[in-house]
């Protein structure tokens, strides 16, 4: 940063004392806190977070200097709940990411779908990526495909689940053509959320023993060698299998 772009002394020094501020506002929400999810102190905690944030920043471009705290982004967390006390209804939102990495893979797999059928299939709807898939998620319930992903030619990317609260059930048909459109963030009872993000945070603290440990845990998915066998009669060696992208929301 050039020096005329740099905050001045008085700037750092505003700052620092808008901290000592927010400071004193998060310690009075927190004693006259209602709850445990009271939103004064969800207010207050963002209102701190947010100076402490400006600070480290005017302190590092005026001084070349950190402050010794890691500022939580707020901007991804969840509302506090303000749901029912007491639950009724629940609803369970699932979204799971893959991306196709072995095309002739997730056909071959699709193949053996339509010669299993005993009615027949009118169209191969296997010889495509979009209608192999069609295929395999209609034979397979989703949580059987994300435990055997591979086997499918798939790879795995982020995955969340959120339970909410309601009061009542939704009228059968209600959502069924935007299901996650009525999602209320502050309904949510609870939130599981898989991402590459967080594995790559946790690889930056092993040494290369650890990740030799790690390699091969849970999750690894290794193939049966029989199925290995057999998918690789099916599977062309000379032709390129490029990973496609794919969103699945279910």
């Amino acid at each position: 940063m050039s020096d005329a772009a740099q905050p001045t002394a008085a700037e750092v020094r505003a700052a620092a004392e808008a901290v000592k501020t927010a400071l004193d506002r998060h310690l009075a929400a927190v004693e006259r806190r209602s709850g445990e999810e009271d939103p004064a102190v969800y207010d207050a905690f963002n209102q701190l977070a947010a100076a402490a944030e400006a600070y480290d920043e005017l302190l590092y471009d005026r001084y070349d200097e950190v402050t010794p705290f890691e500022i939580p982004g707020t901007e991804d967390s969840m509302p506090p709940y303000t749901g029912p006390e007491e639950p009724s209804a629940l609803s369970v939102l699932i979204r799971r990411d893959y991306s196709v990495a072995e095309p002739q893979r997730l056909m071959a797999q699709a193949r053996r779908v339509e010669a299993a059928d005993e009615e027949g299939v009118t169209a191969e709807a296997s010889g495509t990526v979009h209608g192999a898939l069609g295929l395999l998620f209609g034979e397979f319930e989703p949580d059987e495909i994300a435990s055997r992903h591979k086997e499918f030619g798939l790879e795995e990317g982020d995955s969340t689940l959120w339970v909410t609260a309601a009061d009542e059930t939704a009228d059968p048909g209600e959502w069924l053509e935007a299901p996650f459109d009525q999602a209320d963030p502050e309904l949510v009872v609870c939130r599981f959320d898989v991402s590459a993000v967080f594995d790559d945070e946790y690889d930056d603290g092993l040494d290369d023993d650890d990740e030799d440990d790690a390699e091969g845990g849970v999750g690894a998915g290794e193939l049966d060698e029989d199925l290995d066998t057999d998918l690789d009669d099916d599977l062309d060696p000379d032709e390129d299998a490029e990973p496609i992208g794919l969103e699945a929301e279910r």
